[in-house]
């Protein structure tokens, strides 16, 4: 029997269009007929992790965390309510950005799951990320550009930190943009400082996150100084302490992210 792709993202309850990328990623995968299956799941919304495994008419399948880097949910919530047998973290053998995949059992049906690294950590999330920029600037940006990737980061988590780190660092070792610097909401360097960090005359800034919402559309516009009150809206470019700055959408939403999942299921193989 073929296999099955399941994509496992967060959802959520609250805000109705953070599952949108990953229905619109699992329907051009499923589009090009590379599985006999293509299934979305999710911790806030249904289909949940719990269940998406005993639906399968598969017996083999390949997993990928639509999630941007390693940690809590997963290492330990999706592997959990998939109920992988014999799962740790270091079955990964990760640095926090390295993860690729392995294979396990699944409890209670007769499953056998490759259980992928996060999508947010792969190399060519970082095409993607520069791609984004490239679909935001326009000819009224110069050849002095300066990028800046945003994360959410977190103490608790110090991977949050790291996936946004490596995608800056890897996009900087390209010389597309005249500066790349890594910036967040929730850890030094924080994003409200964004014109103390970018010294160039335009700056582009990608939000590394899933989906569009609260963060994206709300606090770092407000952050960076596009708006005072997201509300009003705001124009892009827009003028901020004397430098031009341009805003794209969540990374997550590009369409280029379905090839990043089908990546990290080639890296499985």
């Amino acid at each position: 029997m073929a296999d099955a792709l399941v994509i496992a993202a967060h959802g959520s309850h609250l805000n109705p269009g953070s599952s949108t990328p990953t229905y619109n990623h699992a329907d051009r995968i499923r589009e090009a007929g590379t599985f006999a299956e293509v299934r979305e799941a999710f911790w806030k919304e249904e289909p949940h992790f719990r269940e998406v495994l005993r639906v399968l008419d598969s017996d083999e399948a390949y997993v990928v965390p639509l999630f941007i880097s390693e940690g809590y949910f997963t290492e330990q919530v999706i592997p959990r309510e998939l109920r992988l047998q014999d799962w740790t973290p270091d079955a990964w053998a990760s640095d926090g950005v390295s993860a690729t995949a392995a294979t396990f059992q699944a409890g209670d049906v007769d499953t056998q799951v490759h259980y992928c690294g996060p999508v947010g950590t792969h190399d060519a999330m970082s095409q993607v990320i520069a791609h984004r920029a490239d679909t935001v600037l326009d000819d009224r940006a110069g050849d002095d550009v300066g990028m800046v990737v945003v994360g959410h980061g977190t103490e608790r988590n110090e991977n949050s930190a790291k996936a946004v780190q490596y995608h800056a660092d890897q996009i900087r070792q390209q010389d597309r943009f005249a500066q790349v610097e890594a910036l967040f909401m929730d850890e030094e360097p924080e994003v409200e400082d964004l014109t103390e960090h970018v010294h160039t005359k335009d700056i582009v800034v990608v939000p590394l996150f899933v989906a569009d919402g609260y963060h994206t559309q709300e606090d770092i516009p407000e952050d960076i100084g596009l708006t005072d009150d997201y509300r009003k809206g705001y124009d892009v470019p827009a003028t901020v302490d004397g430098r031009r700055v341009w805003y794209t959408g969540a990374v997550g939403t590009d369409p280029l992210v379905a090839d990043v999942i089908l990546e990290r299921v080639r890296d499985a193989k």
